[in-house]
């Protein structure tokens, strides 16, 4: 098993920002329609990340009009352009999950102060 996860870390070459959970970011992803391809950004506040190594995802949550949107990136996908943070977030929970049933501002993360 560490073969493979040797292997696997051999073939990761991208270099990844450090986020955390509640940080707010813009992931730019690449998007194929057809025979044209072109970059989509998507911002929102990391709600969860999960697994480790070739496998680790994170879900990233926003509303847009009014109907909350929730999308699952694979870190070291090569559809995944670039990871910018846009502001840190204060959190204290592992798992975001509880920001779906809130609405608003209560929907809000605090940014945290250096």
């Amino acid at each position: 098993m560490d073969a493979l996860k040797y292997i696997a870390q051999d073939s990761l070459k991208k270099e990844v920002p450090q986020f955390n959970i509640g940080d707010t970011v813009r992931v730019n992803v690449r998007i194929r329609e057809g025979e044209r391809e072109r970059i989509q950004a998507f911002e929102g506040t990391v709600i969860a990340k999960k697994s480790s190594g070739v496998a680790e995802t994170f879900t990233v949550r926003r509303v847009s009009y009014g109907v909350g949107v929730e999308r699952v990136f694979p870190i070291h996908s090569p559809n995944v352009e670039q990871v910018k943070i846009i502001r840190r977030g204060k959190v204290r929970r592992a798992k975001l999950y509880y920001l779906r049933d809130r609405v608003g501002k209560a929907a809000k993360v605090k940014e945290k102060l250096k």
